[in-house]
């Protein structure tokens, strides 16, 4: 039997800013073995049993960073598939339009399981074996959801309250989803030993999904499948891209697949399981990854303490030093710091909203940037002028662009570069230089086997990422 894993990559992650940024979320983030959860999510997909594909729904900025970090890992060369968002519409769209794609290419008795890519399970033989037990039901034409046996009682977490056994050859049968809860009502919830976690992780047969989808949200289904009809196809060597229409795709509820399905059908089915579950949803729980020294302290880092005790500090770019201090959180990043007290980890989403309405660019991006052809580094940011380091990957290209209200002075310091400027096309080695007026067509590629790195000087009036138009682009930022 087929199955292909589809992981779900839309978070922000706004509570471990400043590493995580909506240009770069938190599945993006390396964890102390060098490994970032996207990865290990992959990773965990393409070795179960009987997979023949994984399939990626995210945001299409986010298109070539994943294929980049998939491409670390992906030694056996497993097919790829992407649905590509404009906009985050919840989980409820992204499931439908996995289910409808996935019926397609693969017909209603394939299985899909849901996966989150910002997740992570450390126990990857008692996973493979849930999977497959979920895997037996899902056959059977039941919607599985995957429930996590409590270790305390969590606050932030939905419960599952589960039947009794027996009534089905594995797993439970689902009685009902409960909310957030209380502390007492969490610890009732554990004491009572039917109440698991839920994960957000699902498997079931495509043609059951989309059979349930239409009788229980068929104005979620039917306003997908009306984007999937508007929606263009692409293939690359790679994978295979199906991008959504943004018009159509903006009509589709906003609502949880949980909301939407799982809380309304009849045929929901859980697995319990103890898998070494973590949402890794704040930075304690992100901290309980590095190894505490003899004063509690867990450090990422060159750091050094002095009179301080059960701290975490992720520091990779600098010294930091501490100085009488316990129960802290610092996060040093080149362009933001984040300290806070371990009671209040939960509360650095309050910070991200502040940045938003400040319309501060923190919230958004990092110093070094991600685009489909290498990165850019701000080095310094002035009245009328700005300094970028930019890092262009062999064979890779820049759009061919201009813009309105800035110049640029491109100065080569490594590799070799091709220039389009204004109406002439040439060749710059190490420590030659152009510059490129305001308002000339220009394009930069690296026609070379390493990496070009040039310094960039921007003047002008005005210097926003959103001063440029672009006429052609090999990464399908223009639309034809």
């Amino acid at each position: 039997m087929e199955m292909i894993p589809v992981i779900l990559s839309g978070g922000v992650g706004s509570r471990l800013w400043p590493v995580s940024r909506e240009a770069h979320p938190k599945p993006f983030m390396a964890l102390p073995d060098g490994q970032n959860l996207i990865q290990k999510t992959f990773l965990r997909a393409a070795r179960l049993e009987g997979v023949v594909e994984v399939m990626t729904v995210t945001n299409r900025e986010l298109l070539f960073k994943t294929e980049d970090e998939y491409g670390l890992v992906n030694t056996q060369n497993l097919a790829q598939g992407y649905i590509l968002e404009p906009f985050g519409r919840n989980t409820a769209a992204a499931v439908a339009a996995a289910a409808l794609q996935l019926n397609e290419k693969h017909g209603s008795d394939a299985q899909m399981l849901v996966l989150a890519a910002d997740h992570l399970i450390q126990d990857e033989a008692a996973f493979a074996a849930a999977v497959k037990q979920a895997s037996q039901l899902a056959a059977e034409g039941w919607l599985v959801t995957f429930g996590i046996q409590p270790q305390y009682p969590e606050t932030g977490f939905g419960y599952i309250e589960a039947g009794v056994a027996g009534e089905l050859p594995a797993g439970l049968k689902v009685k009902r989803f409960v909310e957030k809860p209380d502390l007492k009502t969490a610890e009732a919830y554990v004491s009572a030993g039917n109440y698991f976690w839920n994960s957000g992780m699902f498997c079931f047969r495509v043609g059951t999904v989309l059979e349930e989808l239409s009788a229980h949200a068929p104005d979620v289904l039917a306003a997908v499948s009306l984007t999937l009809e508007k929606s263009r196809c692409s293939k690359a060597s790679a994978y295979s891209c199906l991008t959504l229409d943004a018009e159509t795709f903006g009509q589709v509820p906003d609502i949880s697949v949980d909301y939407a399905l799982m809380e309304r059908s009849s045929r929901v089915a859980t697995i319990p399981c103890d898998i070494g579950w973590s949402d890794i949803g704040s930075w304690n729980a992100v901290s309980e990854l590095t190894k505490a020294d003899a004063n509690g302290n867990r450090f990422e880092g060159e750091v050094l303490a002095h009179g301080s005790s059960n701290n975490y500090v992720n520091s990779e770019s600098r010294l930091t030093a501490l100085v009488g201090v316990e129960d802290l959180l610092v996060i040093d990043t080149p362009d933001a710091v984040l300290i806070a007290h371990k009671d209040h980890a939960q509360d650095v989403k309050h910070i991200v909203g502040q940045l938003k309405a400040k319309s501060h660019t923190a919230h958004l991006l990092h110093q070094t940037v991600h685009r489909p052809w290498g990165t850019y580094t701000t080095l310094e940011n002035g009245e009328r002028f700005k300094i970028k380091r930019i890092v262009v990957k062999p064979g890779a290209s820049l759009s061919l662009q201009m813009h309105h209200h800035r110049s640029e002075h491109w100065i080569v310091v490594s590799g070799m570069a091709v220039v389009v400027n204004d109406t002439r096309e040439l060749m710059l080695n190490t420590n030659e230089s152009t510059f490129i007026r305001a308002g000339h067509k220009h394009r930069l590629k690296n026609p070379g086997v390493i990496d070009l790195v040039l310094i960039e000087v921007q003047s002008g009036d005005y210097l926003g990422e959103d001063d440029i138009v672009r006429f052609e682009d090999n990464y399908g930022r223009v639309e034809n």
